[in-house]
């Protein structure tokens, strides 16, 4: 379980989403949503289908323009900035669906996941191959091959090859066994414990909220509450309503 030491009110966000509207053509999905990340959090965004989760992430990666509300990122405001930006700013982003290239090794998907990072390649290769181990010993094999949980492992390497600051992770666990869940989440920890700040959208609201340190619940594209992960988690009343019981 994660604890809350990294909220502190004196201490200024690593990245702030404030008073968001965002939406798709003339439907708008987000009205106001807030949220803060201090460095070194995990942050666990939860809350009914539909309710903006998604168009949250996608707001604060560029994929969604904000209509009205600002986004800053270590003091800078880059709510104008395009997605390729934010790449270069340190933010990395793993969608729901299409986050690998099937067609490709597992090595080219991370060849192409360095497009924008500094470093050396190999060094960065080994270092991914280090942290998932299954990858190192599938690296030729297709990733139309692997399953579910391998292409999410890989979808982690591709993202972790530019060596983010920020990590915005969308629905990972979507449609995958219960062991291999537990397999995702136990690839989130080692991410968050090389340093990386992360925010996860999660249908599974219970692990998400276990390996949180502060939580905030959406519901019909407004926040509802805010909290430490684990008081969220013994909530009776987001229990009910979000927890399944």
């Amino acid at each position: 379980m994660m604890t809350d030491s990294f909220r502190d009110p004196f201490r200024d966000p690593f990245m702030e989403a404030s008073d968001i509207v965002a939406g798709y053509g003339e439907k708008e999905i987000l009205h106001g949503v807030s949220l803060r990340v201090f460095k070194g959090e995990t942050v666990a965004i939860i809350g009914p289908n539909g309710s903006g989760k998604s168009t949250l992430l996608k707001a604060i990666y560029g994929l969604v323009r904000p209509l009205r509300g600002t986004i800053s990122f270590q003091g800078k405001d880059i709510t104008s900035l395009p997605t390729e930006k934010m790449v270069r700013q340190g933010i990395a982003y793993v969608p729901q669906s299409g986050n690998v290239f099937p067609s490709l090794s597992i090595q080219e998907n991370l060849e192409m996941g360095a497009y924008v990072g500094k470093g050396d390649l190999h060094l960065r290769l080994e270092e991914m191959y280090t942290l998932f181990p299954d990858l190192a010993r599938r690296r030729s094999q297709r990733v139309g091959n692997l399953s579910g949980g391998q292409r999410q492992m890989l979808a982690f390497a591709r993202a972790m090859m530019v060596d983010p600051l920020l990590l915005l992770l969308d629905e990972p666990s979507a449609g995958l066994s219960p062991a291999m869940v537990g397999v995702v989440f136990d690839a989130i920890q080692r991410i968050h414990a090389r340093g990386v700040s992360i925010i996860i959208v999660e249908q599974n609201a219970r692990a998400a909220l276990r390996l949180s340190h502060r939580g905030y619940v959406l519901a019909n594209g407004e926040n509802r509450l805010e909290g430490i992960g684990e008081e969220l988690l013994n909530n009776p009343e987001i229990s009910r309503l979000y927890l399944g019981g």
